[in-house]
């Protein structure tokens, strides 16, 4: 018996070596983890939260992080030097994308799309000529827009004078008030009447002061127009505070919906002139996920929806019905091109 137990332990013992001698299971191989493609924009002096075109551009940023898994960030500039010190610190830290939000970024953005080729940059507000490879301007056809904001403002009108002023005197800022002033000439050329447009020549230097806002705004108030454009971002708000205490007078907001990103002055806001940088932002970082983005410069208009007016809102009632089917029949003119908008 003792034999039998002994053979059968040497057996088991064999068998034993045999197995730890044989073929091991091994480990499936570990993917290294997938890198996660990174979009980071840089803001204009305006700040994140300027309820107008710096807030507009962060939502298509922040589309892009729900929809494509974009990791996004942003800086703000608090003053133009700081423009470049943004940029540096998203290159430095290997951002695939880097989209700069305004005009004043321009020649910033140039000069490090140049040095970092293999990085891709979109700027709203601003396109280059010649084209920056690496480098997609987004640029939009707001006089379009504007040019309707005049028209309804000329049609809404009940003392015959309408305001608008700048934050300050560039191109995308002037070109909102030249088609705002257009739409009104037009409304006058089709009715026979004389509205007047206040404020073409006023621009208050800056896109911050709340109390330059409300300066001017009573300052157009008192000249008589009771319908009023700033294109200044958060300056207008000051401009909205003094029409809500003006009973008669009414705002026209620019870059986003004025209802959605100021609800407070919702009940003043006639309609709104809207740029869509967010669609404009997102397809930008989607061409850089996909591999396909390319330099060069994209135009919204009212025929692609990159442009156009808000809805009336609290107003719908007010608007008559004769005045928002003349704005339907000028919108279908401005994109078949048989009305000029004056750019």
């Amino acid at each position: 018996m003792r034999k039998l137990l002994l053979a059968s332990m040497s057996l088991l013992i064999v068998v034993t070596l045999l197995a730890a001698c044989g073929p091991q299971p091994t480990e499936a191989p570990t993917e290294a983890p997938a890198e996660v493609f990174k979009a980071g924009m840089v803001t204009d002096v305006g700040g994140i939260d300027d309820k107008s075109f710096n807030a507009t551009s962060w939502h298509g940023m922040e589309l892009a992080e729900e929809e494509l898994g974009v990791e996004v960030a942003y800086l703000e500039s608090q003053q133009q030097t700081d423009y470049a010190v943004n940029i540096t610190q998203f290159l430095d830290q290997d951002y695939d994308t880097i989209i700069t939000v305004g005009f004043l970024l321009g020649e910033d953005t140039a000069t490090f799309a140049e040095q970092n080729p293999d990085t891709n940059f979109a700027i709203v507000d601003f396109a280059y000529d010649p084209i920056i490879p690496n480098v997609l301007g987004l640029t939009f056809a707001t006089d379009e827009a504007a040019f309707l904001a005049g028209y309804l403002a000329a049609g809404m009108s009940q003392t015959g004078k309408v305001g608008t002023f700048g934050g300050i005197e560039i191109p995308t800022v002037t070109i909102f008030m030249t088609g705002y002033k257009a739409g009104v000439e037009y409304y006058n050329e089709q009715h026979g009447t004389d509205v007047e447009v206040l404020g073409m020549s006023t621009f208050v230097g800056n896109f911050e002061s709340t109390d330059d806002g409300r300066r001017v705004a009573e300052d157009l108030i008192a000249e008589g127009a009771d319908i009023i454009m700033p294109v200044a971002g958060p300056v207008g708000l000051g401009t909205a505070a003094a029409i809500k205490e003006n009973p008669g007078t009414m705002l026209i907001w620019v870059d986003t919906d004025g209802c959605v990103s100021n609800p407070d002055y919702c009940d003043v806001t006639l309609t709104s002139v809207m740029k869509n940088m967010d669609m404009a932002v997102l397809d930008a970082i989607r061409a850089g996920v996909e591999g396909t983005f390319e330099g060069g410069f994209y135009v919204g208009t009212l025929d692609n929806n990159g442009v156009g007016i808000a809805d009336f809102h609290e107003f719908e009632d007010d608007v008559p019905a004769e005045l928002a089917a003349e704005l339907e029949e000028i919108e279908q003119g401005i994109i078949d091109g048989t009305i000029e908008t004056g750019q």
